[in-house]
């Protein structure tokens, strides 16, 4: 049975809502992608016309192992809050600097568990599959960041900031400035791993 809104459980709902800062996208598979302003998610593929749109791995390194694995990272999130760290320490980035799909304001992605949905504007729906891993590419936007982005924490877990993937389970327009709705999966929470 497929995903609809208005039957998400009341009490999986979370009153904590975010926005939609910027949506990016690049044809090519390129590290940086290009903002758009508003486009389109397509169920079960991700964002209209990016290069990591597909039901399958369209990531290179992903391709090369495996190419019939299930695509888990249709759609990069960022956390524009994330951005504005990153700058004060000097690094110049953006929107779509870091290559995410979507950049959101008001939501702390990492502490989301894994198999939470965000509704994103009135009718998109996306699923948390995980982390992204950062790439030593990140350290071609600015020395160093890839250690900023990817760490030993202070018990010795590594620790990665450099956003989360999703899946689309309900397509739909999405632009600057729409609201983002969560609601988590049914407990017990799993905390998100790399994807």
């Amino acid at each position: 049975m497929a995903y609809r809104r208005a039957h998400a459980p009341k009490e999986t709902r979370n009153q904590r809502a975010g926005r939609v800062a910027s949506l990016s996208v690049s044809e090519a598979h390129a590290f940086t992608k290009k903002p758009v302003g508003e486009g389109r998610l397509l169920e079960g593929l991700g964002v209209e016309g990016d290069a990591h749109s597909g039901r399958t791995v369209q990531h290179r390194s992903r391709v090369a192992i495996d190419p019939t694995q299930p695509n888990l990272r249709q759609v990069h999130l960022l956390q524009s809050e994330l951005l504005s760290e990153l700058e004060k320490a000097g690094y110049e980035v953006g929107p779509g600097r870091l290559g995410e799909n979507v950049l959101t304001e008001g939501l702390d992605l990492h502490a989301l568990p894994t198999g939470t949905r965000l509704e994103l504007g009135p009718d998109a729906v996306i699923e948390l599959t995980g982390l992204r891993n950062p790439c030593a590419q990140l350290n071609d936007v600015g020395e160093g960041l890839m250690q900023r982005l990817a760490y030993r924490g202070e018990e010795g877990a590594l620790v990665r900031r450099g956003g989360v993937m999703a899946v689309v389970l309900v397509g739909g327009n999405v632009k600057e400035g729409d609201a983002i709705e969560v609601a988590l999966p049914p407990e017990p929470h799993v905390a998100m791993g790399p994807v």
